[in-house]
């Protein structure tokens, strides 16, 4: 695919293309990953005699291909998007004649969470992150978020009722509340019924859950430690609904917030260099990144994009009730075979 020759100015189109993106607000951190991916591209192109501005989608595709080997399903996807994006930019400027990688990009599955600004953490790294994390409560918090893909809100307005524990070795608690988790081992119910605002077990919550179906996700044995470390020293509360995590600082044992869970993850991460004030959704981890962690990564190791949707509880009611009628073999064997550990 011919492009007429770029301007003098466009000389290297890539330090064109990380020059408006400066302009434009983006963050270096931004900027550096893009151009990690870019100049890959290039090299590769450069293999094969073309430049970015004559290659073609034969090309493009050639590259995806090459890629596929080393880089899991959604890096390939992050990569291929970041080099559409590229295209597309130069292309509007007038610098090149057409997008090579837009037929490329229609035939690929594009799934959830593909952004090529996101940041791209591996489980080891994730696993250094937790380690820096002492205290119970966000330890607790932050693991639950990473091993179940809920919600800040759903995590928030979870009761003890929703959690089962075999043997959990502790006295005070009723962990045996939910019909719904019951034959199916250690496990939390998330359900899909609260609604800000609205009474739910007792109390008026502050946030909603945005599932579309009410979900039970299996606890494995790293989850169920930090819980039980968790439940050892969780205050005692005015709520007749028993919430699961409350507070411990100033409103002490009251339902902790998604507003105090936001504070201290962003404290977390800028402690590791992964926040930003300023930058965008995609650069910063916060509670939310924890989902698209989720994700990626149990996508990746289950093959089973089903499992991982219904987990999330983004599928429709006919593909749920497939889980959910033979939940210990589909779900809870899947998750427990392949779900990332950190300890």
């Amino acid at each position: 695919m011919a492009s007429r020759q770029a301007d003098p100015e466009v000389a290297d189109p890539i330090d064109y293309y990380l020059e408006d993106m400066e302009m434009h607000g983006r963050a270096e951190r931004t900027r550096d990953a893009y151009e990690r991916v870019l100049r890959g591209f290039a090299a590769f192109l450069d293999d094969r005699g073309v430049d970015a501005g004559s290659a073609g989608h034969r090309d493009c595709l050639a590259w995806v291909h090459s890629v596929r080997d080393e880089l899991s399903p959604s890096t390939v996807a992050t990569y291929a998007t970041t080099v559409n994006r590229f295209y597309d930019y130069m292309n509007r400027v007038g610098a090149f004649d057409e997008n090579p990688m837009a037929l490329v990009m229609e035939e690929m599955d594009e799934s959830i969470e593909k952004d090529p600004e996101r940041r791209d953490v591996d489980v080891a790294t994730m696993g250094e992150f937790l380690g820096r994390i002492r205290h119970p409560l966000h330890h607790a918090v932050v693991l639950t978020l990473l091993k179940t893909g809920m919600r800040v809100g759903e995590l928030c307005n979870l009761d003890c009722r929703d959690l089962r524990l075999a043997d959990p070795g502790l006295e005070g608690y009723d962990l045996d509340g939910r019909p719904q988790l019951d034959g199916r081992g250690d496990a939390v119910y998330v359900d899909s019924a609260p609604a800000r605002g609205e009474a739910y077990n007792g109390e008026v919550r502050e946030e909603s859950n945005k599932r579309k179906r009410s979900t039970v996700i299996p606890v494995d044995d790293e989850l169920r430690r930090s819980l039980r470390r968790w439940l050892a020293i969780r205050p005692d509360t005015p709520s007749e609904a028993d919430p699961l995590f409350v507070s411990t600082a100033t409103d002490w044992g009251r339902r902790l917030s998604a507003r105090a869970v936001r504070h201290y993850v962003r404290g977390y991460a800028e402690e590791m260099g992964w926040y930003e004030t300023g930058a965008g959704a995609g650069e910063n981890v916060t509670p939310h990144y924890f989902r698209h962690f989720f994700t990626t990564h149990l996508r990746d190791r289950t093959g089973d994009r089903g499992i991982v949707k219904y987990l999330r509880g983004d599928v429709a009611s006919d593909v749920i009730d497939t889980y959910t009628h033979n939940w210990g073999d589909q779900v809870r064997e899947t998750y427990l075979s392949h779900v990332y550990r950190f300890d």
